[in-house]
C-alpha cells in the first residue's frame, strides 16, 4: 500500500479513502519501522508526521460522513494492541506533508489509480 499524495485525497474513491485510513492505522501501531519498500520513506520523519498526515485522511473521512474512531485522533494513540507514545513532540506541518510527496510522486499516484481503471479529475 502506499500514502496517496495529498493533493488526490479529496478525489479518492470510497475504497481508495477507506484503505489509506486503515493503513495509517496499521503503522501507526504495530506496523512502525518495518520494512515496506512503498512506505519506508515514512520512518525517516518523526511519527508525528504521520500522525499529521493520517488526521488530513480522517478530516476527509468526516468530510464525506465517516465517522472515524475518535482515539486515532489522539496523537499518541497507536491502536489497541500498541502501547501508546508516551511523549510525541508535536512538529510544524510542511506542504507537502512528506518532501517525497512531489509532483512526479503525484505523477505516479495518478497512474497507480488509472492501472486500476480509476481516473481521476485534478482541476
Amino acid at each position: 500500500m502506499r500514502l496517496w499524495h495529498q493533493d488526490i485525497i479529496s478525489k479518492l474513491p470510497r475504497q481508495q479513502l477507506l484503505g489509506q485510513h486503515r493503513e495509517c492505522c496499521a503503522l501507526r501501531g504495530a506496523g512502525w519501522g518495518r520494512p515496506h519498500a512503498t512506505v519506508n520513506y515514512v520512518f525517516r520523519y518523526p511519527p508525528y508526521k504521520l500522525v499529521q498526515y493520517h488526521l488530513f485522511i480522517m478530516e476527509e473521512m468526516k468530510r464525506r460522513g465517516y465517522q472515524p474512531a475518535g482515539e486515532w485522533f489522539d496523537p499518541s494513540y497507536r491502536g489497541k494492541s500498541v502501547a501508546a507514545y508516551i511523549q510525541l513532540p508535536a512538529i510544524l506541518t510542511t506542504y507537502p506533508l512528506y518532501a517525497e510527496h512531489d509532483s512526479t510522486y503525484l505523477a505516479e499516484c495518478i497512474d497507480n489509480l488509472k492501472s486500476k481503471g480509476i481516473q481521476l479529475e485534478l482541476t
